[in-house]
């Protein structure tokens, strides 16, 4: 018999293991959805919650991080080719 495989695990389809896969992040950062946008950060934090963009926020004050749900930015930008 050979080595046992370690039960956390999985084999996929291809035969790479789950944990070595790359996971998409769920939130991004406000430069990176002004880039997506080709807008400034500034324009991000003033203008995209008027518009519809929900942001959320990490932690108090000015200083605040804001972050973006990843999926919701793409339907907002499908929203807005729309309109």
């Amino acid at each position: 018999m050979g080595p046992q495989p370690h039960p956390d695990e999985t084999r996929t389809d291809n035969g790479r293991s789950r944990r070595h896969q790359p996971v998409e992040p769920v939130l991004i950062e406000t430069a990176e959805v002004a880039t997506m946008l080709s807008m400034s950060t500034s324009w991000v934090y003033r203008e995209a919650s008027k518009l519809g963009l929900k942001g959320y926020k990490l932690g108090r004050g000015r200083n605040a991080k804001v972050l973006y749900k990843r999926t919701e930015v793409f339907k907002w930008l499908e929203q807005q080719k729309i309109h």
